[in-house]
């Protein structure tokens, strides 16, 4: 009897020579034997939560995918863009698509944040609707029952807010809305969850069992970072082709980070596009708070960050501290000068003179000078990410290392300082991402000699778009007994 094996893609012969090349690369085969399964299964099923504002969508995708990521505020209106999550539920996984508030006859950022629930339903495979049990059937509510019908899509109607056995005559009376029983939930306090669950893997297609274990390779992830209403949203809607998330004049639009996979060059890069930053973490309050956190989360998760400057102002303090916040996260960084189409002459004499005064902390970032609007030299940004990506991932092997140092300490000595002079005895490069290196010396090695000897690294060895850290540590010689 013949054993036969699915390879995804690959044939039999392909498959052997594939796993022959990742053993000799040190891949662990079990790893790249999960992630061939795992691709030849395809997209994992979609589960759009749709209803009106402030009825608990936000805490109940929170339930359904275990921890606390999307932004919750005791208010209507906090969710805005359509933010995917993965979940999983008795060993079967699927995404969770949270959606702002569904309107009917409403205007500006509130048409826009119910055209994105919109689309949210057309690209799911089935939807849940939550309506609040406590309130009853609106006419809201009617009106998005209307939209599911039209769309087609199985549906699950969820009754939250149900926090006991009183609350269930209420979500009773749901049924009126004719989609079918009604499950009493209570998003705050789980009660309930695990049997809409159930239902909800009823109306979902088949995925493929829960994996456990590191992934293989994976998109190079982008964060776009910077102070509200710089254009963040904007840029991520050029490069992804579609209005993917909210854009609106009103500063703060974003709350919740959302994920868009996009190709570029050839190449699929995951953009995060972020809340805009403020202030200061601890001086915010409410969804602000909470949407400074989840940015901060955001761009430890990120390996590059992309920093936008809006040139039609003047850069701000604010701006400073992104950027530092930045730095000291350890990504690469790009910086993106965004509205450059609304300059004019006189402006970008000033905006010239205020980067090399106030961007001196980054004058090693590539710099793209773009229109997240026209779409202007948006074609230059991709190569800028992969310019600093390249400069964050360097490693310099320490004999070429040392022979440099040597070169340094011959042609630029340290200072003398109390009749002594410290000299570097060797180096060696610590790690990357970003890069790290570590000096021994006979003394003390002061502050100024070592940004001399990080900035002789620089213009050695490149290093564009990442910051490159030094430490040292004195040497001694141990005595003979």
């Amino acid at each position: 009897m013949n054993d036969q094996h699915d390879h995804g893609a690959l044939g039999d012969a392909e498959y052997a020579e594939f796993m022959e090349l990742a053993a000799e690369e040190g891949f662990d085969v079990e790893d790249v034997e999960g992630a061939i399964e795992e691709a030849g299964h395809g997209p994992l099923p979609v589960l759009a939560v749709v209803g009106r504002p402030n009825v608990g969508k936000s805490t109940l995708v929170n339930r359904i995918i275990g921890r606390r990521e999307a932004v919750v505020e005791d208010k209507p209106g906090v969710t805005r863009d359509r933010v995917t999550y993965e979940a999983e539920w008795a060993g079967r996984r699927f995404k969770v698509v949270d959606t702002g508030g569904w309107e009917q006859d409403v205007l500006g950022i509130d048409a826009s944040v119910a055209a994105q629930a919109e689309y949210a339903i057309e690209a799911a495979d089935a939807c849940l609707f939550v309506v609040d049990a406590t309130v009853g059937a609106t006419d809201t509510d009617e009106a998005v029952v209307k939209l599911l019908r039209r769309a087609g899509k199985p549906v699950v109607l969820a009754a939250n807010k149900v926090d006991g056995q009183s609350g269930e005559a209420d979500a009773a009376m749901l049924w009126s809305l004719g989609l079918g029983e009604p499950f009493p939930v209570s998003s705050l306090h789980g009660r309930g969850t695990g049997d809409l669950l159930d239902e909800v893997l009823k109306k979902l297609p088949e995925a493929p069992a829960q994996r456990f274990g590191n992934a293989v390779g994976g998109p190079r992830r982008i964060a776009l970072i910077g102070r509200p209403n710089v254009g963040k949203s904007s840029l991520l809607n050029k490069v992804a082709g579609e209005d993917r998330v909210v854009v609106n004049e009103l500063a703060g639009t974003t709350r919740d980070p959302v994920d868009e996979l996009i190709e570029l060059g050839g190449v699929t890069w995951k953009f995060v596009d972020t809340a805009g930053i403020r202030k200061k973490v601890h001086l915010q309050a409410g969804a602000d708070y909470y949407a400074s956190l989840r940015t901060a989360a955001a761009i430890e998760k990120a390996e590059v960050a992309v920093i936008l400057i809006d040139t039609t102002d003047t850069i701000s303090v604010q701006d400073q501290r992104i950027i530092t916040m930045a730095v000291e996260s350890g990504r690469a960084i790009v910086i993106a000068y965004n509205k450059w189409d609304e300059l004019d002459e006189e402006r970008r004499y000033y905006l010239e003179r205020e980067i090399e005064t106030e961007m001196q902390q980054v004058s090693w970032a590539p710099r793209v000078n773009v229109s997240a609007k026209t779409g202007r030299h948006m074609e230059k940004l991709v190569p800028a990410i992969e310019t600093a990506l390249a400069g964050w991932e360097t490693r310099v092997p320490t004999g070429r290392l040392n022979a440099f140092l040597g070169e340094i300490v011959a042609a630029h000595p340290h200072p003398v300082r109390g009749g002594k002079q410290p000299r570097i005895l060797f180096g060696t490069q610590a790690g990357t991402k970003p890069p790290r290196f570590v000096l021994f010396a006979s003394g003390f090695l002061e502050a100024g000699y070592r940004r001399f000897i990080e900035r002789r690294l620089r213009e050695e060895f490149g290093f564009e778009g990442t910051r490159c850290t030094s430490r040292c540590g004195c040497a001694k010689r141990g005595r003979k007994k």
